[in-house]
């Protein structure tokens, strides 16, 4: 909203004439107060997410800094963050935002592949590997095609975000393919879906804040998802062994924070540029704090009396040979510049 530019209102003048009019006085009074307060108020953008709020989740902290950014930079511009799908399901934020019905969001980007199938490649197994090529990823071809993919559905990044992943189980412990037959095991995305399938895994697909229920029902054996989910949803009160990723990390999933082009459009320039420093600030501390989610996880497993195991770089290569005969195949086929994506990938050292 633009502030307001307000005549001037000779007050002294209303008050002597007003003695007589009482009405008129309680009128103009009003209507004093009511263009005062518009013209201080802000533009106020709702920002939601499925990750638990102030418990040190860091795509939580990730939004939270940009709220307070955002405040400093003094444009008329509120960021009011509803965390943990207090505003819009997990599954929902997608359709949400791109309809404009939501202004931002932090979301896995691979959870709205059902709409835009080329997001499964930001889920691909073995396609990332270390945080230092997911860095490196994000001013890649690569990205530029996932990015314009974003924008053409009526969408931005604000942020950039991969986190790393690994495997627990309540049942036993995850390292080599052979290792899933017979679990039942949640993976976040469809390439991971018919990976871990064509391993001998059942699938039961569903948002990485329903796993600890679903562990807890005997619904799930296994699940994957990012080292950060690990943790704020207290999936180590439900498993016996845990597969971090390590130097040899299979999964990796991108979690941008995202604005409707809708709401961007309404925004000024002023607050187009706050939103675009605070995006970046935000970035730029989630990738301080990305390594550090692997070995804090560990510790809270360890902590917790969970096995931690490691995948070998032959555990690592024998699923990404189910990966390549299976997931990239399917996405090559099947999808529109499904290859071209996967050669863009891999060809960024």
């Amino acid at each position: 909203m633009k502030r307001l530019t307000l005549p001037t209102v000779n007050l002294s003048a209303l008050t002597r004439t007003a003695h007589t009019r009482p009405a008129l006085t309680v009128a103009l009074t009003a209507a004093v107060l009511l263009t005062s307060s518009l013209a201080s108020a802000a533009t106020v953008m709702r920002v939601s997410h499925q990750f638990p709020g102030g418990q040190g989740d860091v795509r939580d902290e990730m939004v939270q800094l940009m709220a307070r950014e955002v405040e400093a930079a003094d444009v008329d511009l509120e960021l009011q963050v509803y965390p943990g799908q207090s505003l819009f399901k997990a599954k929902e934020q997608w359709g949400a935002l791109v309809q404009g019905r939501l202004d931002m969001t932090a979301l896995p980007l691979d959870y709205a592949s059902g709409r835009h199938p080329e997001f499964s490649a930001t889920l691909m197994p073995g396609l990332v590997r270390n945080h230092e090529r997911a860095q490196r990823l994000n001013d890649s071809e690569f990205m530029g095609m996932i990015k314009q993919v974003i924008n053409d559905a009526g969408a931005r990044v604000l942020a950039d975000a991969w986190l790393a992943g690994g495997f627990a189980s309540s049942k036993q412990c995850i390292t080599s393919p052979d290792t899933v037959q017979g679990q039942t095991m949640r993976a976040a995305g469809p390439a991971f879906d018919e990976m871990l399938a064509t391993a001998g895994a059942s699938i039961s697909s569903m948002p990485s804040s329903e796993i600890y229920t679903a562990m807890q029902t005997g619904v799930l054996d296994a699940a994957n998802t990012s080292s950060g989910s690990f943790v704020s949803y207290r999936i180590y009160e439900q498993v016996s062994c845990l597969t971090p990723p390590g130097e040899n990390a299979l999964w990796f999933m991108y979690e941008p924070i995202l604005i409707s082009e809708r709401s961007w459009s309404r925004l000024n320039e002023e607050q187009q540029q706050a939103l675009t420093a605070a995006g970046e600030k935000a970035e730029q501390y989630f990738a301080e704090q990305a390594v550090g989610l692997d070995q804090k996880m560990i510790d809270v497993f360890t902590e917790n009396g969970v096995e931690v195991v490691q995948m070998s770089s032959e555990d690592y290569d024998a699923w990404l040979e189910v990966a390549k005969g299976s997931a990239y195949k399917s996405f090559a086929e099947n999808v529109e510049n499904g290859q071209a994506l996967i050669d863009a990938a891999m060809a960024v050292e």
